[in-house]
């Protein structure tokens, strides 16, 4: 279904193409793993600006795949093409990407975190401001969204989507600076919590960070073109440089005649970036923090043999995201190293399930045992993380019944007791294994030999630091620690409504 705008003098003006006849995406059952939160994406001043836009998504689509658009301005009108399911879907004919034309665009892949599914919430969103067209892909969450957005309806505004990106939107519509990037720096001045942001106005570009810096943000160059991306492995699919990550606090503003302009409007506390794009959530191939990521997995893995050593025969990472971490766990070690576990690539979001057995095997049809090689053995499986256990508890019965006479269990990071309220879609915390139980009675509900963690000393050190800093932690690590770096303003006053609710009657039942 196509709704289009007419042409309009007027720099702002969209044509909005909204692909709603594709299928939900496939969603792990068991939500056993923490989903990437959000990938974003730009260009300015390229040639085929929306063309390396959707190669850059392509790059970024582990970061979310439930939903992608792309927001395009040609000097006088926006355009829009939004669709769930992947970037490939959506972008990949010659027809797409001439939907979306000009010299500057912006995309996004998205889970959803706040504001749920739904063809409204896929971004990036826009809107016509006073001022023309304001586009913005968000990655992050804003933990006092529902605060706000209370407080905006009560004053009149109307809004069309759920997502808390939209906050933002109407923070500058009624802001009264008066330029965009003013607008803009007064409205994130109100919120609170994680957000790494690609803007397009009329005027330019405008990528900023969070004063924390807990998602992540790159610079990059091509050519005269200037680009943004969540992860540097984007840069390296389009032929781009990697100049450098956008700074916490920072706000870079890229006008059509090429200066970029950096301003930092919200003073430069210490850095807090989100420790688990080093565990899982960027791409290998990426660099975080100055840091090869692939590098830091594998030092995870000798700072966890270090720690947690084990008498087996084998080291059999947990596929895709436990093979750096085993590697280094093997090198450590001097156990050998082996894919003990194979997993298909090509267990699709449309998987037809024709039985409730099939309905339940879903590790199964990810993940099969060498049989061959672990019958007989004993093992040590390596993973990233343990969340709600129940991924591991079936990969460890797998291994068994393909024979091997041992399996333990070491994970390469710590406990994840506590939720993430920065985009992170996490399991509330009652679901979390490790928020529910101690170390032993963990390892007896996956059914493993053994089982340990990585310390969060041992992960700060293999990722660079000589230890935690106790005072001020390098690393947002919330969702181990459970100390937050901002304020949780919706999460408390949701406690406080629940703590304020009567007992219910028991004999009203």
């Amino acid at each position: 279904m196509t709704n289009s705008s007419p042409k309009s003098e007027t720099p702002g003006r969209t044509r909005d193409r909204l692909d709603a006849n594709l299928t939900h995406p496939f969603l792990d059952a068991d939500g056993d793993k923490l989903r990437e939160e959000c990938g974003v994406f730009g260009a300015i001043n390229a040639a085929d600006a929306s063309a390396a836009t959707a190669l850059g998504l392509h790059a970024l689509q582990h970061r979310g795949q439930e939903a992608v658009g792309i927001t395009s301005f040609d000097g006088r009108e926006f355009y829009s093409r939004r669709g769930l399911g992947h970037v490939a879907e959506n972008f990949s004919s010659s027809e797409a990407i001439g939907e979306l034309p000009g010299h500057m665009a912006a995309g996004h892949v998205r889970y959803s975190t706040t504001g749920g599914a739904g063809l409204r919430n896929v971004q990036p969103l826009y809107a016509e401001l006073a001022s023309g067209g304001f586009a913005v892909a968000h990655n992050g969450n804003i933990s006092n969204s529902q605060a706000l957005r209370a407080d905006l309806v009560s004053k009149g505004s109307i809004f069309q989507s759920t997502s808390d990106t939209e906050v933002i939107i109407h923070l500058v519509a009624t802001s009264r600076y008066p330029t965009t990037a003013d607008r803009l720096i007064d409205a994130l001045r109100l919120v609170e919590g994680a957000y790494a942001l690609i803007v397009m106005t009329p005027e330019g570009m405008i990528a900023c960070r969070d004063p924390l810096g807990i998602r992540p943000l790159v610079m990059g160059r091509m050519g005269d073109a200037i680009l943004f991306a969540s992860e540097s492995v984007a840069f390296d699919v389009v032929g781009a440089e990697l100049i450098r990550e956008v700074e916490p606090g920072e706000m870079l503003q890229v006008g059509f005649d090429g200066e970029i302009r950096s301003v930092r409007p919200f003073g430069s506390p210490p850095a807090r970036p989100c420790i688990f794009e080093h565990v899982y959530f960027s791409r290998p191939d990426s660099y975080f923090a100055g840091r090869s990521v692939y590098e830091a997995r594998k030092a995870i893995g000798t700072q966890l043999a270090i720690e947690a050593p084990c008498d087996v025969d084998l080291v059999v990472p947990v596929p895709d995201s436990g093979v750096p971490a085993a590697i280094g766990y093997a090198q450590q070690s001097g156990i050998p190293f082996e894919l003990g576990i194979i997993r298909s690539h090509y267990v699709g979001r449309t998987f037809i399930q024709p039985s409730d057995s099939a309905r339940h095997s879903g590790v199964k049809r990810k993940h099969n045992a060498n049989r061959g090689l672990v019958a007989g053995k004993r093992i040590v499986l390596i993973d990233d993380s343990i969340v709600r256990g129940t991924t591991s508890m079936k990969i460890v019965e797998m291994m068994r019944e393909a024979g091997a006479r041992e399996v333990h269990f070491r994970v390469a990071s710590p406990p994840t007791a506590h939720s993430c309220f920065y985009g992170v879609d996490t399991p509330e915390r009652s679901k979390l294994l490790a928020a529910r139980l101690e170390l032993e009675p963990m390892r007896e509900f996956i059914k493993a030999d053994s089982l340990a963690f990585i310390s969060i000393d041992g992960l700060y050190r293999a990722v660079g630091q000589k230890d935690r800093d106790k005072a001020c932690p390098q690393f947002c690590d919330a969702c181990f620690t459970g100390e937050y770096p901002t304020s949780l303003t919706d999460f408390r006053m949701s406690e406080q409504r629940a703590a304020q609710l009567p007992f219910a009657d028991p004999k009203a039942a």
